[in-house]
């Protein structure tokens, strides 16, 4: 089902089977010409990729979709000045043009003394196997099989299942590569392959839907499209009879699907861009505490077959590995060389964000920690985006399940969950050893001791 391998080049190597040397020549030619062009320095970035998808609908085929993609972005700097441009045409006079176009969007761009390529002592050198290569190509009929086994499971699953959105599957690969100036070149091979289901439940009170999918590197390490299937009907299914509820200060489970966004704000207030606009409620936060003390979270840009593992950003700087908060003080923050420049700091090796952000788990999987939470809410969904990065504010509308001594009571739809993110942070109690690592964000559910809940 899948060949194992994927490659990290610098100038001058290439693939065994020569499928990079075309890719090499379009980011070559695009620099050699940024040079001719007049341009002081220049960095370029090629990918090329090829996917399916099907989907099936109450057993009918619903769609069935090939696509073969290919692209170039050069971004050139003359002295301190930038501009950028993008083609999807590989031809000589195509690359031309378009470093043409990048050339005169600088020469008309004002200075700015932050501007320019990575320092070149902080390029990668080092390539670990990531192992992010695993093509798979199933025929169409084996593709619609897998979708309508997965609808079929749910569909199957219980008789309150009336209506279904489909399901689905999908496979992608595809080359990166990268290169400047500077003599970084860099190539990443890597595949993605999905299975998914969503179906609607109905009772007397209404309809619920639902969702599962499952995704991975390698398509032998897919969820059976069976188990996928019966997810989604679980998940639609347990959702009906829904109330509302009053509005009350109560303890708050993050399901661990939903807990990455959490992290996701962090992210968001550490990121340079924010930091140096003074737009975050973190700011000048290094070496304070901003969770409890038993708390770490941390990349790990060189995990195998990961979604977010790369051996260097998308300026060509090594990742590592590096605690975020530790003990729960912040220890870092997360920026790109143009940020880094502006706060007088160095780059962090995140242009393009982070790499595999992990939240350490705890000992205790979703039953018990609601047993520690009590009473309160298990969020299950989130609705809208209610996040002030300034002020930490936070509002979103949610659904899921209230809980009264450690035991899910009944499903609960049409209510906000409130607070302020700095609080929050502060007061997570708790994080589940049931870590979601389908996404770049890996976290397991988060307690958080209290919240606003705004309800009828």
């Amino acid at each position: 089902m899948s060949d194992s391998g994927s490659q990290t080049l610098r100038r001058g190597e290439a693939a065994a089977d020569g499928t990079d040397a075309p890719l090499m020549r379009v980011i070559d030619s695009a620099l050699h010409d940024a040079k001719r062009q007049g341009a002081t320095s220049a960095e370029a970035a090629v990918s090329r990729g090829q996917g399916m998808s099907v989907s099936v609908r109450l057993g009918d085929v619903e769609t069935v979709e090939y696509n073969r993609d290919k692209s170039l972005g050069i971004s050139v700097y003359i002295g301190h000045r930038t501009g950028s441009a993008s083609t999807s045409d590989f031809s000589d006079a195509a690359i031309r043009d378009t470093v043409r176009a990048a050339c005169t969007i600088a020469k008309n761009m004002a200075e700015d003394p932050y501007n320019g390529l990575a320092d070149v002592e902080r390029l990668a050198t080092e390539f670990p196997e990531l192992d992010l290569y695993h093509p798979w190509d199933p025929s169409m009929d084996t593709a619609l099989e897998l979708a309508t086994r997965t609808e079929d499971a749910a569909r199957g699953a219980d008789s309150r299942i009336t209506n279904s959105e489909g399901g689905s599957v999908s496979s992608h690969s595809g080359t990166h590569v990268y290169a400047n100036s500077l003599g970084f070149c860099g190539a990443v091979h890597s595949t993605s392959h999905s299975i998914s289901c969503a179906v609607v439940a109905s009772s007397q009170a209404g309809m619920q839907r639902d969702y599962w999918y499952s995704t991975a590197r390698d398509a032998a390490e897919l969820e059976a499209p069976e188990q996928v299937g019966e997810i989604a009907a679980q998940r639609s299914v347990r959702r009906l009879d829904a109330r509302q509820l009053g509005t009350r200060q109560a303890p708050v489970v993050y399901e661990a699907p939903v807990a990455g966004s959490l992290l996701s704000h962090l992210v968001s207030a550490v990121r340079g861009s924010n930091l140096y606009r003074k737009a975050t409620f973190l700011l000048d936060h290094i070496g304070q505490p901003v969770f409890a003390d038993w708390v770490r979270i941390h990349e790990q840009p060189h995990l195998p077959k990961a979604s977010g593992s790369a051996a260097f950003d998308s300026e060509g700087v090594a990742t590592q590995a590096r605690d975020l908060v530790s003990a729960g003080v912040l220890q870092g923050y997360v920026l790109d060389s143009y940020s880094a420049r502006k706060l007088g700091l160095a780059t962090t090796g995140n242009a393009g964000g982070a790499h595999n952000l992990t939240f350490e788990s705890g000992p205790l999987h979703l039953p018990a920690l609601l047993q520690q939470m009590g009473e309160g809410l298990l969020v299950t969904e989130l609705i809208g985006f209610g996040v002030n990065t300034l002020t930490g504010d936070y509002s979103r509308g949610a659904a899921g399940f209230w809980v009264e001594n450690g035991v899910i009571q009944y499903p609960v739809e049409e209510i906000t969950v409130a607070g302020n993110l700095k609080q929050m942070f502060r007061n997570i109690a708790a994080v589940g050893a049931d870590q979601d690592r389908r996404g770049n964000i890996r976290s397991g559910s988060i307690l958080i001791e209290d919240m606003t809940i705004a309800g009828a």
